[in-house]
């Protein structure tokens, strides 16, 4: 029996004891039952558009809540072109693509999304896929075989340790941003096929990678780079290529990895590349030809988006503008937000579960919406809540956001010290 829920986590009902494999472990149908309340705060329904005020549904009540949850960073999901651009899709092409794009879910908007993309992130071809945990599995798993290695930075996004999984290849991982930790792991694996594995902008710390350092160091090994450009893409750059434009290291980085529903507001994911190894992936991803297609109203929206985007330069000002000015209140109010370097701003809360999870009751039912992050997504010792501050968000949403967060957090962590 399971009196404390908070002593345990995912991890520990992970492989269960029973023959059948369709029956979960007793334990872990246990742990939800007696951790229902912290469940609950897991999977709220929203009333409405992911846009900085929204009523979301809890403890059966419909609350006001402003949201810092979302990765709608430029607001585009409301954007009145991506809108009309949808809308005139939908009309034209109806509701799917009803096809893979192999066999006959590619339509013109698809082809022309696809070279545009290209052409803005200065590559020669890109794969769109239906969601961008499948972009990732599906072109890592078809560059890597086994006897390879892919040497990952020890914060990489699950998708593409999911990818190398399924590749079958080696998974490496080096000390999170450290070019020695690299370049030592390098060594270590030299006379294998490596491919190394970094993002553009940390998704649970919210900070840059040393980008041109790792760069040096891959090079001087031969190996290529593949670059996660979820957070980044539309977001940081003079454009909005992301950190490969602002880094100026853009024709450094041989597969670039590109989300289409944070800053892009819809769904999908794309990979880029040079046109050899993009026909190559098309082939051996199989997460391309054997998904339909995206539906013609999404890929219009996508078009949409990235035409803002590109024009988006007040946008990613005001963005960037709210991210430090969350930062910085935050310190001044004694909170720790980690290695922050963005608009992605962790709140730091230690290893004490419970009271994570009962300040969430408190900031919702107070009108703010703060994702938790627990183990083991992070570290035991560092759970954290996770603000994504948007170009929408205004200085009175972050400035009553941060009365609720001293009120209930700084107090809370203030007396337990």
């Amino acid at each position: 029996m399971i009196s404390d829920p908070f002593q345990y986590s995912l991890e520990d009902f992970y492989i269960g004891e029973n023959q059948n494999p369709l029956i979960p472990p007793e334990d872990f149908t246990e742990w939800l039952k007696a951790g229902a309340r912290t469940i609950s705060l897991y999977e709220p329904k929203l009333h409405g558009a992911a846009m900085p005020r929204v009523q979301m549904e809890s403890d059966g009540k419909l609350l006001s809540v402003i949201n810092f949850t979302s990765y709608n960073y430029l607001g585009l999901n409301k954007h009145p072109e991506t809108i009309a651009a949808a809308q005139a899709a939908l009309l034209e092409y109806g509701t799917g693509a009803c096809g893979s794009p192999l066999l006959c879910g590619m339509t013109d908007l698809h082809a022309k999304f696809e070279e545009e993309l290209s052409s803005f992130l200065g590559t020669e071809s890109t794969i769109v896929y239906t969601s961008g945990y499948i972009a990732a599995l599906a072109a890592l798993s078809a560059v890597l075989r086994r006897g390879d290695v892919a040497i990952a930075d020890s914060k990489m996004h699950m998708s593409a340790v999911e990818g190398v999984r399924l590749s079958r290849a080696k998974l490496a991982t080096f000390e999170h941003n450290d070019p020695q930790s690299l370049a030592q792991c390098l060594d270590q694996h030299k006379g294998k096929r490596r491919l190394v594995l970094l993002e553009g902008l940390y998704s649970m710390d919210g900070d840059f990678p040393r980008l041109p350092e790792l760069l040096d160091v891959t090079e001087s090994h031969g190996v290529d780079v593949f670059l996660d450009e979820a957070h980044s893409i539309l977001t940081c750059g003079p454009r909005g290529a992301g950190a490969a434009e602002h880094f100026g290291v853009a024709s450094r980085i041989g597969l670039k990895y590109t989300s289409l529903s944070k800053s892009f507001a819809a769904l999908g994911g794309g990979v880029s590349g040079s046109q050899r190894i993009m026909d190559y992936v098309r082939m051996y991803g199989n997460g391309y030809g054997f998904s339909v297609a995206l539906p013609a109203s999404v890929i219009a929206s996508l078009r949409a988006a990235l035409t803002v985007g590109k024009t988006g330069a007040n946008l990613r000002e005001r963005l960037w503008s709210n991210g430090q000015y969350l930062r910085t209140k935050l310190n001044e109010i004694g909170v720790d937000t980690g290695r922050s370097a963005s608009f992605i701003v962790p709140i730091m809360i230690g290893s004490d579960r419970k009271l994570m999870y009962d300040l969430c009751h408190q900031m919702r039912r107070r009108g703010l919406f703060l994702p938790p992050v627990d183990y083991p997504v992070v570290p035991q010792d560092q759970i954290r809540f996770r603000a994504s501050v948007t170009a929408m968000h205004t200085r009175e949403d972050i400035d009553e956001a941060l009365n609720i967060i001293e009120d209930t957090v700084v107090r809370a962590l203030g007396k337990r010290t």
